[in-house]
């Protein structure tokens, strides 16, 4: 005797979605074992500049170029080629007041500021 409610097909699709939330929780689950042991290997920022540098040239060598010149300039100094960046730039300087309380931006200003009272009295006229 057969069970019409066990074969309908309703029951198909709810079978169909079962299976298919068992496969999802088995990938998730694998893509998770996968990552643990993959993300211990190496730095993950170690390979982000050249792999960037692949993905935009789309030259191996210069992104295996660029990856040993990083590594090269790491051991040598002690320090990522970011620090060291950071160490050799100045410290910055306020430009614009320099350049505001010099005698030449104020002459500059004086000159156009008559240029344009000038101008103002010719069209008044």
């Amino acid at each position: 005797m057969k069970i019409s409610v066990l074969s309908s097909t309703l029951s198909c699709i709810s079978k169909c979605i079962r299976f298919s939330l068992v496969m999802i929780n088995k990938k998730i689950i694998l893509g998770l074992f996968i990552v643990s042991f993959v993300g211990a290997c190496a730095s993950p920022t170690a390979m982000l500049g050249p792999a960037y540098t692949f993905s935009s040239s789309g030259n191996i060598l210069q992104a295996g170029f660029t990856y040993g010149t990083n590594q090269v300039i790491t051991k040598s100094t002690g320090k990522t080629p970011f620090e060291n960046l950071k160490e050799i730039k100045p410290a910055k300087q306020n430009i614009k007041k320099q350049t505001l309380e010099s005698q030449d931006f104020y002459i500059l200003v004086k000159n156009k500021i008559e240029k344009t009272k000038g101008v103002l009295k010719l069209s008044n006229q």
